[in-house]
């Protein structure tokens, strides 16, 4: 059965019961049906249910407030200024409305018809050190300490202390104080206008910095925006600072808008930037030594203003930061050292005063500075180059360019150094001759060189000095000068050196078999003696076609080399070699024409010798063959291989041929048979010979191999019977081992069985005699303290009763007997159990007296009474 339903149940019982027993500090709600009226009925008591009557809420719990605790009703009752609660004229407790009410600590109460709990019992919240509530307003109320406060109004509540809430006051959060550390600061923004810890006004939005070391506690309008570091400043530190606004620094000092500025050790070794402050970074300080300096640009004067435009030189030692605004685009430079053979080539930029020199210098000049020196240039000045002396041997030269006349020189064999007017000059060449330049200038390598090796790669050429080439032994280079229209031949071994105006006369010779035009490159031409071979396909006068492969000798012949004019001819000719070669073929074929085909295959050297080179008066052939124009000689010609090129003229050498080479073959491998049928025969007789030597090596290895056997059968049969034996004995010599060693084992096994017995009973005894022991402590401290107790509840008993009340509680019973004999009329009277005796003499005597004083009747006493009877 569920909680709603148990409750259901109670509900209707106790409506259909007459008699509803409350128990103390219970509550029930009552509802007359009659007037409509709702009542509480508080216990303890018994309620007698009228017809008319209805239990709207079963008897429950009053509200039971701990100390320092609190709760919130809801629609509470008023009271007069009695406290009393008021009721409406129909009897009905009076309730506020849409109000709360907290109650505190006190004594059990009800909840009247309408009230409702808002918030349960809640522990007061204790606020500690350091820490604090923010607080709003509600509603316009005066507190405690007569501060009027206005609706939205916001202050704190500070610790250590208990927050004694109100309903007034609603707790907006619990603000923890921050700890400012040494060279920390707060930096806090107002939320509305209020006055800080300081007494300073602050507006909505305005921020400051708290910088005292310890905990700060933000007020209610304060926001902490955030905590900031301070940087820590060295000697070789310091920090760049703009403002954000106009305002005055802690250095007393008003600061404008966008300035910025350094600070430094010099001004304080930890520095927190104000709010009105930006730190844009960190500078380095910059240290020159003697032999540094640097140029700043946009210096900063006196008063802290960059001045735009301006460069300020600073040379070493020395030590500085930039100020805002200053530039060092070039950085730290070295002084130029200049040592004899170097040179400064200066130009100025602005009329200054040369000290170095003593002259006035105007923009544009340009001058030398020759070393030794250290030089360190003005701001005015501009070094555009560092010139240094070039020692050049006699085979080597510079291209040197005059910037004011344009003219080119070259220089040589000297050690040289550039002027302020002077700059070096690239000589340009042609790519195939750059090509040939960098082959190492190995004319062979030049020979096998194509088109197309301007795709190899090779060092690159410093254009600038001078062009070089060694011209090999036997060999001639011509070169061109285009500026006076000339020509040079030099012949070698010699070493080339192109002017300015001069270039090489390149050669593209013919090359292959059958040789084709520009195959070879070069820059020289080999003299000779040399050879060249060419394919020549002549027809005979029978119409045989052939293919000749045919070699030539030559050299050139050069009778003065120091006449130019034989030197020129040798260059005349551009393809000396196609051309040699086509007129020798030509010659050839003219001369083959003329003959048949077995007759060129029986003379074919003499008559090609004799085609090419002439014969004199005399029929005989002539030496050589000269060409006038350049003076190329042929001086012998070699037929390497004749081929017809007609396929059946070839297939009928081919087989001519081949049936010689037949014949020859089958000669020689029936020559080659003969010799190994004889070298077979003497193998076969060794072979048996050696046969026989083995079966006899054999059988007397085997007659050994038997007496081994016979002995080591009976090695070991010996050694089988010697080892069992000596195996039995050891065997038993380990089982006795073992088995003492297991009863030693089992012994010290029942030894450590007995010993942890008797530990664990002995530890189980101990325990449990701890365990009586403390028991009966316990029980000896219960009884001694609940003695104690029952002696303090007496003695606070008795001092919270008094002797006046024990004394009434003693004379009760006679009293009351007193009372109740006097309305029954009874005069006097003895109650006496009828062992005890009684004194009446002194009983009558009293009496008398007490009744009759100067012959008249007193009223009756009944202290006097009770006095006498009590003696």
């Amino acid at each position: 059965m569920s909680a709603a339903e148990k409750k259901a149940k109670t509900s209707s019982t106790m409506e259909d019961s007459m008699i509803n027993r409350i128990p103390p500090y219970y509550y029930l709600h009552v509802l007359d049906q009659n007037t409509n009226v709702t009542r509480v009925e508080i216990g303890p008591k018994t309620y007698i249910r009228q017809e008319n009557e209805k239990i709207v809420m079963p008897p429950v719990n009053m509200m039971t407030i701990p100390p320092r605790h609190f709760c919130i009703i809801a629609n509470p009752v008023r009271y007069d200024t009695d406290g009393s609660i008021c009721y409406d004229k129909y009897g009905q407790a009076e309730l506020a409305h849409g109000d709360e009410e907290i109650r505190f600590t006190q004594s059990p109460f009800p909840l009247y018809p309408g009230e409702k709990i808002k918030q349960s019992v809640t522990a007061l919240q204790v606020v500690k050190t350091d820490s604090g509530l923010r607080l709003s307003a509600n509603v316009d109320f005066t507190d405690a300490s007569n501060t009027k406060r206005l609706a939205g109004d916001e202050w704190m509540f500070l610790g250590p202390g208990t927050y004694i809430p109100r309903k007034e006051v609603t707790v907006l959060t619990t603000v923890n104080a921050k700890v400012i550390r040494p060279n920390q600061a707060l930096r806090l923004r107002a939320r509305r206008e209020c006055v800080d810890c300081n007494g300073i006004k602050r507006v909505t939005g305005e921020e400051w910095l708290v910088k005292t070391t310890g905990a700060y506690l933000p007020m209610a309008y304060e926001e902490v925006v955030k905590t900031i570091d301070a940087y820590i400043l060295t000697e070789t530190t310091a920090l760049k600072v703009k403002a954000l606004q106009n305002f005055e620094d802690r250095f007393n000092k008003l600061r404008e808008a966008g300035e910025e500025w350094l600070i430094n050790i010099n001004d304080t070794k930890s520095y927190i930037p104000d709010v009105y402050e930006e730190v844009t970074g960190i500078e380095d300080i910059i240290t020159l030594t003697s032999s540094n300096y640097c140029v700043i640009v946009n210096p900063v004067d006196s008063n802290g203003k960059p001045q735009l435009g301006e460069k300020k030189l600073v040379k070493g030692p020395k030590s500085f930061f930039l100020l805002p605004g200053e530039l060092l685009p070039d950085g730290i430079q070295d002084n130029y050292v200049l040592h004899e053979g170097q040179a400064l080539i200066c130009s100025c930029n602005e009329n200054f005063q040369d000290t170095l020199n003593a002259i006035n210098r105007k923009p544009g000049d340009r001058w030398m500075i020759s070393g030794p020196i250290d030089y360190v240039p003005p701001v005015e000045v501009e070094i555009i180059r560092t010139n240094e002396s070039i020692a050049l041997d006699e085979n080597e030269g510079l291209y040197i360019r005059n910037i004011k006349s344009g003219k080119v020189r070259l220089v040589s064999g000297t050690s040289y150094i550039l002027n302020e007017n002077e700059e070096l000059w690239e000589k340009d060449l042609p790519s195939a001759v750059e090509d040939l330049l960098g082959l190492e200038h190995d004319p062979l390598a030049e020979r096998g060189t194509r088109a197309k090796s301007s795709d190899s790669s090779h060092k690159k050429r410093n254009k600038t000095l001078a062009v070089t080439y060694r011209v090999p032994h036997n060999a001639a280079v011509q070169i061109y000068d285009y500026k006076q229209k000339k020509a040079r031949v030099t012949f070698g071994p010699d070493l080339v050196m192109l002017q300015p105006d001069e270039q090489f006369t390149q050669l593209r010779l013919s090359g292959g078999k059958p040789k084709k035009p520009n195959m070879i490159r070069s820059l020289c031409l080999l003299l000779g003696p040399d050879f060249c071979t060419d394919i020549i396909t002549v027809e005979t006068s029978d119409h045989a076609r052939l293919q000749l492969q045919v070699s030539y000798n030559w050299h050139f012949q050069v009778d003065d080399k120091n006449d130019p004019e034989t030197a020129a001819m040798l260059f005349s000719v551009p393809d000396f070699v196609g051309d040699a070669c086509k007129a020798i073929a030509s010659r050839i074929r003219g001369a083959v024409a003329g003959v048949k085909f077995d007759d060129f295959h029986k003379n074919s050297a003499k008559i090609i010798r004799a085609s090419v080179f002439g014969v004199t008066e005399n029929a005989k052939v002539r030496e050589h063959f000269l060409f006038p124009q350049n003076n190329l000689v042929i001086t012998n010609i070699d037929i390497q291989s004749v081929e017809p090129v007609d396929q059946r003229t070839r297939d009928a050498l081919q087989k001519s041929v081949q049936l010689a080479i037949e014949i020859t073959t089958n000669s020689q491998e029936a020559n080659a048979r003969h010799v190994a049928e004889r070298l077979e025969q003497e193998a076969k007789g060794n072979m048996e010979k050696q046969k026989l030597n083995d079966e006899a090596t054999a059988e007397v290895a085997r007659s050994e191999l038997l007496e081994l056997k016979a002995k080591s059968a009976a090695v070991e049969s010996t050694g089988q019977a010697k080892a069992e034996a000596q195996s039995r004995a050891e065997a038993a010599r380990i089982e006795g081992e073992a088995a003492v060693e297991q009863a030693k084992l089992k012994t010290a096994a029942e030894k450590i069985e007995s010993e942890a017995k008797l530990a664990q009973i002995t530890q189980a005894r101990n325990a449990e005699l701890k365990y009586i022991a403390e028991k009966n402590s316990l029980e000896v401290n219960k009884t001694t303290e609940m003695g104690d107790i029952q002696i303090k509840m007496f003695e606070r008993m008795i001092e919270s009763l008094g002797t006046e009340t024990l004394r009434a509680i003693a004379v009760s019973g006679q009293e009351s007997q007193m009372k109740l004999l006097q309305s029954l009329g009874i005069k006097s009277t003895l109650i006496t159990d009828g062992s005890t005796p009684i004194n009446l003499f002194n009983l009558a005597q009293g009496m008398v007296g007490g009744f009759i004083n100067n012959g008249q009747e007193r009223p009756y006493d009944a202290s006097v009474v009770s006095q006498r009877e009590s003696e």
